[in-house]
């Protein structure tokens, strides 16, 4: 039987049914969550929610499961999983000591790498519930999470992006010509990743040759990647194409993961498939996931509880498998379930903080979609906010405007601004790629080459050349 949660404040006592229950209303306001019918009702509420979670012990997620253990993979994994030894540090803290930690200076890199397999989820989403959004990003830029498969990407003072070169028709040479424009603004390092407008086998397969193309004949030091659904590109990898990344939508509940149509043997069949293949060259991690709060919901498979606590068990799936990249595509669901700017800066600072705190490399496609109350400004806003806090990566989109999936999302321009303007660079091995063939003019600070480089432009010398009307 579930534990009751319950306090007098004055001389009106507030009740909390459920650990469930008492997380859902210690949450700060969404739409999503109103929706779902867990929100606080009054501000009031709301505080009295995160005083009663502040006092609870750390201990009280390791014996009290949101979703039964029988009943949810996720659950099991988390429980299974969870390293009693490097949670030994934390075992005496409530949520509310577990903040006043992490904010001091014995919370340091090193000591926060070596506590996070003790750290599970729920413990993770209830902290971020305590926080400003200056303390979410203060412990996010104390965690580190580096990964390596062509280049390094994480490393400290390092933005990188991914670029997406999304067409509406799959059109090669739409999608080349993005890649071009991304390649000459420094864009690219995380991955060149391309969501098929046609989703199978063949389409899939096409798009994942165009790009190795593209990365052998320049010797790009980043890796592909064609976000199809996990079973076709186990197809692929049957028919020998040249796949690098496994990528996969992931949720924070078994019922949520199966709705996507996999599971977690799925994902490790996969993996294995990857490894098998040997196409990293400085590193082995060969997963990519996107998750984003409300898709539990959305699917009504988040068993009561709030979307930011499914979002940060999504978490518990990711670092399972050791992805390369992970991000939240955090307002891209819709109103429904983030309602306006400020909700979508917020909940892209609670994914990033809890996937950095969990160990997963976390990036962010800072996004909103045309009918939500927010605007590009808001985007510049929560952009700026996840480069100072360490942000592994963001997206990079021709104008922001990404014209297949019709959604507003940061463009190859503004991850240069916020490199610029926070000193931070691309990965490593991608950096000493662009001086070598001469993109930037100076590449400690972003400044573009005048010029197009040399090995492009004897490229576009050979393209067969449009034949003129009637001829």
């Amino acid at each position: 039987m579930a534990q009751t949660y319950q306090t007098t404040v004055g001389s009106r006592s507030y009740r909390f049914a459920s650990l469930a229950e008492l997380m859902a209303k210690a949450t700060p306001p969404r739409s999503g969550d109103r929706l779902a019918g867990v929100m606080a009702e009054s501000a009031e509420e709301r505080v009295v929610a995160q005083m009663v979670l502040a006092e609870l012990p750390l201990t009280t997620f390791l014996n009290e499961a949101l979703i039964p253990y029988e009943e949810d993979e996720i659950t099991r994994l988390i429980i299974d999983d969870h390293d009693a030894d490097a949670f030994a540090p934390l075992r005496h803290l409530t949520v509310g000591d577990f903040r006043n930690w992490l904010l001091s200076d014995h919370a340091t890199s090193d000591v926060l790498t070596e506590v996070k397999a003790g750290i599970t989820p729920e413990m993770a989403a209830a902290v971020s519930k305590l926080m400003r959004n200056q303390d979410l990003i203060l412990v996010a830029k104390k965690c580190r999470v580096t990964t390596a498969f062509r280049n390094t990407i994480g490393l400290p003072g390092r933005l990188s992006t991914r670029l997406q070169p999304n067409h509406p028709t799959d059109d090669v040479t739409g999608i080349a010509a993005s890649i071009l424009d991304g390649l000459l603004y420094g864009s690219g390092d995380a991955v060149i990743g391309i969501n098929p407008a046609t989703d199978n086998v063949a389409q899939s397969v096409k798009l994942m040759r165009l790009m190795d193309e593209v990365i052998q004949k320049y010797q790009i030091p980043t890796q592909s990647c064609v976000l199809t659904h996990i079973t076709n590109t186990l197809e692929a990898i049957e028919q020998g194409a040249p796949v690098d990344l496994v990528f996969q939508s992931i949720g924070g509940t078994e019922a949520t993961n199966r709705s996507f149509g996999f599971d977690l043997s799925t994902l490790a069949e996969a993996e294995a498939a990857a490894q098998s293949l040997n196409r990293g060259t400085v590193g082995r991690n060969v997963m990519y996931f996107e998750t984003g709060q409300g898709s539990s919901l959305s699917a009504d498979a988040h068993h009561g509880l709030d979307q930011q606590t499914c979002e940060a068990r999504a978490y518990a799936v990711a670092r399972k498998f050791k992805p390369l990249l992970v991000n939240t595509v955090v307002g891209f669901i819709g109103p429904e379930y983030l309602f306006d700017g400020k909700e979508i800066t917020r909940a892209g600072l609670e994914d990033h903080f809890c996937g950095k705190l969990l160990g997963v490399p976390m990036g962010c496609d800072v996004c909103y979609t045309n009918h939500a109350e927010a605007d590009q400004n808001d985007m510049d806003n929560l952009l700026t906010l996840l480069g100072v806090a360490g942000c592994n990566f963001i997206m990079g989109i021709p104008g922001s405007d990404d014209i297949m999936l019709n959604y507003q999302t940061t463009s190859f321009h503004d991850a240069l601004y916020a490199r610029r303007v926070l000193g931070l660079k691309a990965a490593p091995e991608f950096e000493r790629w662009l001086e070598e063939m001469q993109i930037f003019q100076d590449v400690s600070t972003h400044r573009l080459n005048d010029q197009l480089p040399a090995a492009f432009a004897n490229s576009l010398r050979h393209l067969p050349k449009e034949p003129r009307h009637g001829t």
